[in-house]
């Protein structure tokens, strides 16, 4: 029999309540505060932090405090990869950013979802899908990705943009819900 946790990171329907997982958002919460607090410190010492908590972190990769996540060690940050202030990610599964991606401030990015039926959705349940963002991409400011969704090698997504579906490699994808308005050329 599975424990909840292991429901969480398998993307099954489990219960947010449970003692082990509260525990890890626990520990992820009083992690944020030491990480946020490190704002005016040194790249090496707030990538030592970023270290603690994620499951992976490529070399000069940086995010900007402040920084809040579910429980941080589902995220996987490749080389170069640049997140601006305020960057929420929502990560009761897998999320992955690939090598020399960057991100725009107050971007979000959900793992986590719930059921649509009403009754079940009352019981208190959740859900993840995983998100994977591929290298090379641009994510525009305040862009919302949505559970579930993959983001292509050098895909950009426009500020603003509330990425529903996949987006395909070197698309532009702007608007909400995102659509795309190019396959290969850089402008908006």
């Amino acid at each position: 029999m599975k424990s909840e946790k292991e429901k969480m990171l398998a993307g099954e329907l489990y219960r947010p309540g449970d003692t082990e997982i509260q525990a890890d958002q626990a520990a992820a919460k009083a992690w944020m505060v030491r990480y946020n607090a490190a704002l005016d410190a040194p790249p090496a010492e707030r990538r030592a932090l970023l270290a603690e908590r994620l499951a992976s972190v490529g070399e000069g990769a940086v995010i900007r405090p402040p920084f809040h996540c579910d429980f941080g060690y589902n995220i996987s940050v490749g080389k170069g990869v640049f997140l601006n202030f305020n960057c929420v990610i929502l990560d009761i599964c897998a999320v992955s950013i690939g090598d020399d991606t960057q991100i725009g401030p107050a971007v979000q990015i959900y793992a986590a979802d719930h059921p649509r039926d009403a009754a079940e959705r009352k019981s208190g349940v959740e859900f993840g899908r995983p998100v994977t963002i591929g290298r090379n991409c641009w994510i525009g400011g305040g862009a919302i990705i949505l559970p579930g969704v993959t983001i292509g090698d050098d895909a950009l997504v426009g500020a603003g943009s509330v990425v529903t579906r996949d987006v395909p490699a070197g698309a532009t994808v702007v608007g909400n819900p995102a659509q795309v308005v190019s396959n290969g050329a850089r402008s908006l």
